[in-house]
């Protein structure tokens, strides 16, 4: 059975995650996906290095891709470009606005190469307003929103390590596009599709936005616990940690009764989750005594045989050896030029009965499909020869 985006060719010019991310998922269901880099290699080939020339972002951005190195700011280059897009369906491009227009990847040139093009882009703060020119990357959006505030200390906020706002944008670009794949298909127009840092951070964080508006709570931040409901909270075991989510009078009940501390279903204080949220010192303090004489396994135990939400705080290594990370078979081992050994590679995180992902491919070395590409669009073998000894690709 043919892919479901078999016969839909990408051009990514994607660079870091929301563009690349967005891709890769495209790929990982039958897209045509070319990769067009720098001649020296696009950003996310390098942090966090990990053999072969490589960093861990590239491994991960990267599968089920094509790559050509391709200078689209020279002459010649532009002429490529405009080639490769009159056979495209789908350009992406997280570049400043500026630089999207002396690279002629915007999207009014675009659409002078092919009529219907989806052009896919984003940027930090969206294109209007008094920051719309700044740049950034994914820790704006966090701090902005209020996220980074609320994930803190009083004193002292945190900025989240894993990077979910460039993701989030990634899967809103990637919707988007499914969207206009399918308008196209309808009513035969391409468009513009277009994100924003700061947008996917402020919708993620917009219950708190929300609640703040209507009635200026003016929330502080309390570190782990949780204020709309408790037990929400990380709590220390005799051999680390782990997070505990109690929301609803349902498994209030099962928390208060496995406890032992069946008067507290009756007290006031306790009665809802916001007056739990609101007294969460004094139940979080119940809940660490306990947590405090046993095993993270037996807390785990225990807990998940009452139904109650409980997870152990892993470490990275922890994370990769844990029978449940392992059983889902998301990170799924890819080989790759130089590496030690193959790297865990997360697929896309669902599961459909009738769409499947195509078979993976590792990513590709830099420029490896330059000649493949080019000669798919009918540059001969001395003219590739040609652009490269000009510094064009």
């Amino acid at each position: 059975m043919a892919a479901v985006l078999q016969g839909i060719r990408v051009l990514d010019f994607g660079r870091y995650i929301a563009g690349p991310y967005c891709a890769a998922l495209l790929a990982e269901y039958g897209a045509d996906v070319i990769r067009i880099e720098k001649r020296d290699g696009s950003e996310d080939r390098f942090p966090a290095q990990i053999g072969g020339g490589v960093g861990a972002l590239f491994m991960q951005m990267n599968r089920n891709k094509r790559s050509i190195t391709l200078d689209p700011a020279s002459p010649e280059g532009r002429q490529i470009v405009a080639r490769m897009v009159s056979t495209a369906d789908v350009v992406i491009a997280n570049l400043p606005a500026a630089t999207l227009v002396s690279m002629g990847l915007d999207y009014e040139t675009l659409c002078t190469y092919k009529s219907d093009i989806i052009f896919v882009t984003n940027t930090a703060y969206g294109t209007i307003g008094p920051m719309s020119k700044n740049v950034g990357f994914d820790g704006v959006g966090q701090a902005m929103s209020g996220a980074a505030y609320m994930t803190g200390e009083p004193d002292q906020p945190y900025r989240f390590a894993a990077p979910w706002v460039d993701f989030g944008t990634a899967l809103h670009c990637a919707f988007g596009t499914m969207a206009a794949l399918m308008e196209r298909a309808q009513s035969g127009k391409g468009q513009k599709v277009e994100g924003a840092l700061l947008a996917t951070a402020v919708t993620v964080n917009n219950a708190m936005l929300i609640e703040q508006s209507v009635t200026q709570v003016n929330r502080v931040p309390t570190g782990n616990r949780g204020q709309t409901a408790a037990p929400s909270d990380v709590f220390k075991a005799q051999d680390g940690w782990v997070l505990v989510a109690v929301t609803g009078n349902p498994l209030y009940r099962r928390w208060a009764k496995l406890m032992g501390e069946p008067e507290w279903l009756s007290d006031p204080r306790f009665a809802t989750d916001d007056d739990r949220g609101r007294h969460a010192a004094i139940i979080s303090e119940r809940m660490s005594r306990w947590c405090a004489e046993r095993s993270s396994d037996e807390i785990v135990k225990v807990l998940g045989d009452a139904m109650i939400p409980c997870a152990p705080v892993l470490k990275p290594q922890q994370t990769l050896d844990h029978p449940q990370v392992q059983a889902i078979g998301v990170l799924q081992g890819t080989d790759y030029p130089g590496l030690p050994s193959p790297a865990p590679v997360a697929a896309v995180p669902l599961w459909m009965t009738e769409t499947q992902p195509v078979a993976r491919r590792r990513p590709p070395t830099l420029g490896e499909h330059t000649e493949q590409v080019l000669g798919e669009l009918g540059y001969s073998a001395q003219e590739i020869a040609g652009f490269r000894e000009r510094s064009v690709i």
